[in-house]
C-alpha cells in the first residue's frame, strides 16, 4: 500500500473538524486553494471521493477511514512527544493545532468529575480537545474515527476498542423550593412532591431532544412504560441548573451537581425515594500508547472517586 501524504491526511481532517475549506485554510496557515489541492490529491491517490460537499460537511466511508489513520498518527506523535520531553525538554516545541488528542465526553460528566481527571494532563501541555454530546451518543464518534475515546453508556466494547467500566452517575429530579410549592405541593405536606398524577402538570428542563433522562426517570419512579412530558431545552448541564434555579420548571440532573444545592436549600429533591443510576464506561482504540494508558488511569482514578461503584 502507498503511503499518504502527512499534509494531506492533515488537511483532510481540518476540512472535517472545522466545517468547510475556509476555516481548514486558517488553521493550517495555507490557502483555500491548497487546500482544496491537497484534497484532490489525496482523493486521487485513493481513488475515490473522501469529502461528501454538503452542509454541514461529511467525510465518507473512506474519508472516515483516512479520518481515523490521521488520529492515529496524532496518537503516535503525542507518545513521542511525551518520551521526548523526559529526554530532552528543551528540545520540544509547542503542540501544533493539528495534533490535537480528541475524546468525546458527555455534558453531565464534563461538568461534575471528567475536568479534574483531565487537569493533570492538561497542564502537562497534553494538546486535548474534548467533544460533548448526549451519553448515549458519544461512542459514534469514536465509531466514526473521529476522537480516541469516549465516555458513554454503552458496555460492549466497538470493534477494535478497549473498555472500562467507570461506575455510575446517579441522578435525581429536583426544582426551585419556590416553584415545588406553587406547582406540587399537595395538602399532604409529608407525601413526595413529585407523583404519577401531577408530573405531567409541570415543565421539564431537558439537555436536548435527544435526553431521554427526564422520560426515563418518571417511568422507573412511577412504573410507566411510556411517559410524554412537557419539555423546554437547555444545551448545558450548568445551564439546567441554573433555569431550574430560575423557576423554569424541574430537571433530572446527577446528584453530584445538585447535592450541594439541596444541602443548602435552594432545591428540593422531589422525588427523594428515587434515583436512576446511569453506567457510564470508557471506550478507546486498542493500542499500546502512553497517551491512552494516561487518559484511562486518568479517568477511572477520578471515576472511583465521584461515581457510584458499578454492580
Amino acid at each position: 500500500m502507498s503511503s499518504f501524504d502527512p499534509d494531506a491526511l492533515e488537511c483532510l481532517a481540518a476540512i472535517v473538524e472545522e466545517g468547510g475549506f475556509e476555516r481548514a485554510a486558517q488553521r493550517l496557515s495555507i490557502t483555500q486553494s491548497a487546500v482544496s489541492q491537497r484534497l484532490r490529491a489525496l482523493e486521487a491517490q485513493v481513488g475515490t471521493v473522501l469529502i461528501v460537499r454538503s452542509r454541514p460537511l461529511k467525510a465518507t466511508s473512506a474519508g472516515q477511514l483516512l479520518l481515523k489513520h490521521t488520529k492515529m498518527l496524532r496518537l503516535l506523535r503525542a507518545d513521542l512527544e511525551r518520551d521526548l520531553k523526559e529526554l530532552a525538554p528543551s528540545s520540544l516545541r509547542g503542540a501544533r493545532e493539528e495534533e490535537r488528542i480528541s475524546i468525546a465526553i458527555n455534558a453531565d460528566s464534563i461538568a461534575s468529575w471528567a475536568l479534574q481527571a483531565l487537569t493533570e494532563l492538561a497542564q502537562q501541555g497534553l494538546p486535548m480537545e474534548i467533544i460533548t454530546d448526549d451519553q448515549d451518543f458519544t461512542h459514534e464518534w469514536l465509531r466514526e474515527g473521529q476522537v480516541l475515546g469516549c465516555v458513554t453508556t454503552l458496555k460492549q466494547a466497538l470493534r477494535g476498542c478497549k473498555v472500562v467500566a467507570l461506575g455510575a452517575m446517579e441522578y435525581v429530579a429536583v426544582a426551585a423550593p419556590a416553584f415545588a410549592q406553587a406547582r406540587l405541593a399537595g395538602s399532604d405536606r409529608a407525601a413526595p412532591l413529585l407523583t404519577a398524577h401531577n408530573f405531567r402538570d409541570i415543565p421539564f428542563v431537558s439537555f436536548n431532544r435527544k435526553d431521554d433522562m427526564q422520560s426515563e426517570f418518571v417511568g422507573k419512579a412511577f412504573g410507566l412504560k411510556r411517559v410524554t412530558l412537557n419539555q423546554l431545552f437547555v444545551p448545558s448541564s450548568e445551564g439546567q441548573l441554573r433555569a431550574v434555579l430560575a423557576g423554569w420548571g424541574a430537571s433530572v440532573v446527577p446528584r453530584l451537581l445538585a447535592q450541594g444545592l439541596i444541602d443548602q436549600g435552594q432545591l428540593v429533591n422531589l422525588a427523594p425515594a428515587c434515583t436512576l443510576p446511569i453506567q457510564l464506561y470508557w471506550h478507546c482504540w486498542n493500542l499500546e500508547s502512553e497517551v491512552l494508558d494516561a487518559l484511562t488511569a486518568a479517568l477511572k482514578r477520578s471515576a472511583e472517586q465521584s461515581l457510584v461503584l458499578s454492580a
